[in-house]
């Protein structure tokens, strides 16, 4: 299977500092990242578009001919951090709708979004599910339309079985799903089970490995923070042996969001191994 990296590793790198966060010395740019991601010779990027400087037609293909140099495939990523805010944000819809010109200019054939967020985790679920469903069906036309496949990820907001239904009702092959492991197990579901039961709609993967912080509220989102894959408590070999399983044709994207106090920061050494380490087992 092919190995990805998504820009949200190196998120203080581009400005956002979490609280327990040290600000790094030397900033990224996207073609810093770029150019790192070719140099640990990943197959995929997974771009955020927060992270991104301008959507002028310019600067863009200036970002494809490091995409071209590389040979990597992309995933033009929308929606950090509330994405629809559970279908609170109609503006969203447009966001999304303009960010196909992105994924057309950067030879993007999935685009991942956000449909809502830990803030609105306790806020009724099928309210946000029904808002989200109405508005993805304005968008999903015309995704078809320009070739690109809408994947929803599970964010901290709902259930893998709230999403599954989710899919099922948009009823479309340009509707999926970015699954991400980490935000599976944080959410009290098995990222295995995740896999089964999303299946052949999984178009984006997020593989984020986590370990508990000790001494930390359990009720707190980075109580599982993030570490290396591979290091942390999520097994990983069944993960990737069911993406297999279900056909999975796209890259399996590390991403890190807060990383464990015991890894010290050193989000690009993290990033490091766990490309070596899905490389061994994606074999």
């Amino acid at each position: 299977m092919k190995i990805g990296i998504d820009s949200y590793c190196y998120h203080k790198f581009f400005g956002e500092v979490y609280p327990m966060e040290e600000a790094p010395k030397n900033p990224m740019s996207i073609e810093d990242f770029l150019n790192r991601a070719g140099e640990l010779k990943v197959d995929g990027v997974s771009l955020e578009t927060c992270f991104i400087p301008s959507f002028d037609e310019s600067y863009l293909k200036k970002v494809k001919e490091l995409i071209d140099k590389y040979n990597f495939d992309v995933v033009v990523a929308w929606g950090h951090p509330d994405g629809l805010e559970g279908g609170k944000y109609e503006p969203g819809v447009w966001e999304i709708i303009d960010q196909l010109k992105t994924c057309k200019i950067l030879g993007t054939r999935v685009m991942r979004i956000v449909g809502s967020s830990l803030k609105y985790r306790y806020d009724p679920h099928e309210p946000q599910l029904k808002k989200i469903a109405k508005m993805m069906r304005k968008v999903v036309k015309l995704a078809e339309e320009n070739g690109v496949k809408i994947a929803m990820e599970n964010h901290l907001d709902f259930t893998i079985d709230e999403i599954a239904d989710l899919v099922s009702k948009i009823d479309s092959t340009y509707f999926g799903v970015c699954f991400d492991a980490g935000n599976c197990l944080r959410n009290g579901d098995d990222p295995v089970y995740g896999v089964k039961t999303l299946n052949k709609s999984i178009y984006a993967t997020h593989i984020k490995d986590v370990e508990p912080v000790y001494g930390c509220d359990p009720k707190e989102w980075y109580f599982f923070s993030s570490t290396p894959v591979g290091k942390g408590i999520i097994n990983f070999p069944a993960v990737v042996n069911e993406l297999k399983k279900v056909g999975y044709k796209g890259y399996l994207a590390v991403e890190i969001d807060n990383l464990h106090p015991k890894y010290n920061g050193e989000v690009d050494k993290a990033v490091v191994q766990s490309v070596e380490y899905l490389k061994n087992i994606a074999k």
